[in-house]
């Protein structure tokens, strides 16, 4: 199974179908120009396993290799996602592994990710690759707090 870096627009519009089921929020108009930002500025890797007629993304993973005061140098998972026509052939644990060899080969500790608690297909494998649940995470948008509204 052939597992792909994307690095070229054209690499990254072969996602498309994938990332756009997954992330429902992205911009036709304007998805390349954010993942290439991404790229560039925040170390954002894209990889993908192409289907098995070589025309769209069958599965990708979105990763980051991050430093902070916790954890030191770490990869954080942003995005994994199987099309659904793909699942069941193992291509959400190979992408899974190749994440795990890349923190390897940089001699990184830690790989982390966050789960929607409903998605209990997708707990299991991590749990079967070996991560843990590690904590709970919180967040928040200061827009719709009572402090941003004025109110206390």
């Amino acid at each position: 199974m052939e597992i792909i870096i994307a690095e070229t627009r054209e690499q990254i519009a072969f996602c498309k179908e994938a990332l756009f089921a997954f992330r429902t929020n992205l911009d036709s108009a304007t998805y390349i120009d954010l993942i290439i930002d991404m790229m560039a500025q925040e170390a954002f890797k894209l990889a993908y396993i192409p289907n098995e007629d070589n025309t769209k993304a069958a599965a990708f993973v979105g990763y980051r290799i991050m430093h902070t005061l916790r954890t030191s140098w770490s990869i954080y998972i942003d995005d994994l996602y199987t099309d659904p026509e793909s699942r069941g052939k193992g291509y959400a644990g190979a992408l899974l592994d190749f994440v795990d060899g890349v923190a390897l080969a940089a001699d990184i500790k830690f790989v982390h990710l966050d789960s929607g608690y409903m998605l209990h297909d997708a707990h299991r494998l991590y749990l079967n690759k070996g991560y843990v649940l590690a904590c709970n995470h919180f967040a928040k948008s200061p827009l719709l707090s009572p402090a941003a509204s004025g109110s206390r």
